[in-house]
């Protein structure tokens, strides 16, 4: 990547970027962020159907850089999708894995404690570590690049339920590993993490009225954030402009407040 800081309407032109669970959610708010910054985007997904939605929406820009699918839950997938990403994106600039399991709603919801929590280390942690470690020493090998993963801001201080538990145990593991992984990358890769707040996903567009208040209430700009709220930090930590910005956690949340 270039040290040229660009205009923000082709900040990232030039970069190809990588992006697990972008098929919905704030990884399909990702994706097609980055393409609008001017990145040649590759998709990932469980669903053909849905990956190749988001490919077409990629397409229209111009900026569809290809589709891997891939079933983080499968033992192996990650590692065999390092080797997929390596072979057929050799011009690889920048990672960003945000696939995680959703145990909140569908069928998941009414799942066990450890059934959740056994998803959860395997997508969320074990998936992205190795995604992460073997994209990322790859790009290291090429001499440059950037790793962002996604973490959650409550599990810095904490939150109560089950949840709250599973969430901050897994999520505080990415942040953890991340800044870890910006010591082994450095100097050549940077390794940054985005941790959102309360974000309008599918869980919070059917939560209860007692969490929309408790969403609102705790943050200091009273709103909830959206996914496109995060795309834009990603963006950025993607950009030239946090060239210098490595090993950091940071928190997209509309300034948490306990409230």
């Amino acid at each position: 990547m270039s040290g040229v800081v660009r205009g923000p309407a082709e900040e990232l032109a030039g970069q190809t970027v990588f992006v697990t669970g972008s098929t919905r959610g704030i990884g399909r708010a990702v994706a097609l962020d980055l393409a609008r910054a001017g990145a040649r985007v590759a998709v990932h997904g469980r669903s053909a159907a849905g990956a190749e939605e988001v490919a077409a929406a990629l397409a229209q820009l111009d900026r569809h850089a290809g589709t891997f699918l891939a079933d983080l839950t499968e033992p192996a997938a990650a590692e065999s999708l390092v080797a997929e990403v390596t072979t057929a994106l050799p011009e690889l600039d920048t990672v960003v894995l945000v696939a995680g399991a959703d145990v909140l709603t569908g069928a998941a919801a009414g799942w066990s404690f450890a059934r959740k929590l056994e998803v959860l280390l395997q997508i969320d942690v074990t998936a992205t570590m190795i995604l992460a470690r073997g994209l990322g020493r790859w790009l290291r090998e090429r001499g440059q690049g950037a790793v962002i993963t996604i973490g959650w801001d409550q599990a810095a201080v904490g939150m109560e339920g089950d949840s709250g538990e599973l969430f901050a145990a897994a999520k505080g593991a990415v942040m953890a590993f991340t800044r870890s992984l910006a010591r082994s990358l450095g100097p050549d890769v940077r390794a940054n993490c985005v941790a959102p707040g309360w974000i309008k996903t599918a869980w919070g567009e059917q939560a209860s009225d007692i969490w929309q208040r408790r969403a609102v209430r705790e943050s200091m700009l009273r709103r909830w954030g959206t996914p496109e709220d995060v795309a834009g930090a990603v963006r950025w930590l993607a950009s030239p402009a946090a060239r210098f910005v490595t090993g950091q956690v940071l928190s997209v949340n509309g300034g948490f407040r306990r409230a």
